[in-house]
């Protein structure tokens, strides 16, 4: 907040002060942090009038010596807050300008400039594969669907489970053939905040070169209502076998998310976090101040909000209980992708359950975090999730790390 009201006195150079009474690394980081942040703009697309930011260098001062610790963490929180930012570009991105191909480029773009391995799954590939439920949402639109696999293995034990963190990414959503309505439906190019924020955590990953197996998972489409759009009362075939009949095409989400979340599990993961703008429901229980957190065991959520504190990101756990699932019962099929009017938050995460088997697993509903609220004076995009996924990755770090130090030590008689 306060790098933003600054741009409006025209600094080239500015200091921020540590009092004494916060820790300096911690001090050091959030400064840095907050100013990366602070610095960006939604605007690029205009010809004038844009935003002045002039700043050119921020002086960081203490009472005590800044020591390597320190400085070290303005580096991390430099790489974070960079990383967040070409999220956030991403997800203000106009679909005309960034469909599931361009987001692909823009993978491919980032995993060549930080190192890492990616691979990208078209339209055949995943047919032969059988992504049915990720295809059936993409089927009304001639932009073509794709999976972008972006593979960090760096940990001291190559073998070590990767911690797997998997993104919405539909580039827009106008509903399918349960056409939204036409006020704010612009907003719908940010129906990909959850596939931008594992892109972000992915790259500070990589930067910050984290000894740890990590993968990126984004199912791309667009969900439009063409002529070949998938209808209301159709049953589809997902990649684990599972049938589900179509309610609404416009719980697209889950669906493309269910075929990733089978997909994922190909790599024996040590869990797997889902993040995506998902369900209204979730902005009517806790507006647009947290984010919904659903877990099949209570550890895997103990570790999320664990690393959401260092993050300083809110969210808040929903309950799961085995009852919410008799709303997904379908008479002509294994489950439907849509439950009842109540508790749409809970049966939509119930429904991917489906797909995670006995893998420690936490959804993230980030509908409403996503974009900072109309009156809050920072505008756009939050960037929200990427650095909690980076501080849980890099605590998986650190255990990896003293797991292979304990057995490599050998003690003698």
């Amino acid at each position: 907040r306060a790098v933003n009201k600054l741009k409006t006195y025209k600094l080239r150079r500015v200091a921020i002060f540590r009092r004494s009474s916060i820790e300096a690394t911690t001090a050091a980081q959030a400064a840095v942090e907050g100013v990366v942040l602070g610095s960006f703009e939604p605007d690029e697309h205009k010809t004038k009038n844009r935003s002045l930011n002039r700043l050119e260098e921020i002086v960081f001062a203490s009472n005590q010596p800044l020591c390597n610790e320190t400085i070290n963490s303005m580096k991390w929180g430099e790489k974070l807050a960079h990383a967040t930012n070409r999220a956030k570009s991403l997800v203000i991105a106009p679909a005309n300008l960034m469909n599931p191909t361009k987001l692909a480029e823009e993978a491919r773009e980032m995993a060549d400039r930080v190192g890492l391995e990616i691979e990208v799954l078209d339209e055949k590939a995943l047919e032969a594969d059988g992504f049915n439920a990720l295809l059936g949402v993409a089927q009304g639109s001639e932009e073509p669907a794709c999976l972008i696999v972006l593979k960090h293995f760096k940990a001291p034990n190559p073998d070590s489970p990767p911690v797997a963190l998997l993104g919405k990414g539909v580039t827009f959503d106008a509903g399918g053939l349960c056409l939204k309505p036409a006020t704010n439906m612009e907003e719908m190019k940010t129906d990909k905040a959850g596939a931008c924020a594992v892109m972000g955590a992915m790259e500070a990953i990589a930067l910050l070169e984290l000894p740890v197996n990590a993968i990126g998972v984004i199912p791309a489409v667009e969900n439009l209502p063409g002529g070949r759009a998938q209808r209301p009362g159709d049953v589809i075939r997902a990649m684990n076998g599972k049938t589900i009949e179509i309610i609404n095409p416009d719980a697209e989400g889950r669906l493309i998310l269910a075929d990733a979340l089978c997909y994922a599990r190909r790599f024996k993961p040590s869990m797997m976090i889902d993040l995506a703008t998902l369900t209204g429901a979730c902005v009517v229980a806790l507006g647009k101040l947290r984010a919904g957190v659903f877990a099949n065991e209570d550890n895997v959520c103990r570790l999320l909000f664990e690393a959401a504190e260092r993050a300083g990101e809110k969210y808040w756990r929903f309950p799961m209980d085995d009852d919410y699932k008799k709303d997904l019962e379908s008479e002509i099929a294994d489950i439907r992708n849509v439950g009842l009017r109540w508790a749409g938050a809970i049966t939509a995460a119930k429904f991917l359950e489906e797909f995670v088997g006995d893998t420690p697993w936490c959804h993230v509903d980030i509908a409403g975090v996503d974009l900072y609220p109309e009156k809050h004076p920072i505008k756009g995009p939050t960037g929200f999730g990427v650095r909690t996924l980076v501080e849980l990755v890099a605590f998986q770090a650190r255990q990896d790390t003293r797991q292979e130090v304990a057995s490599s030590t050998t003690v003698k008689g």
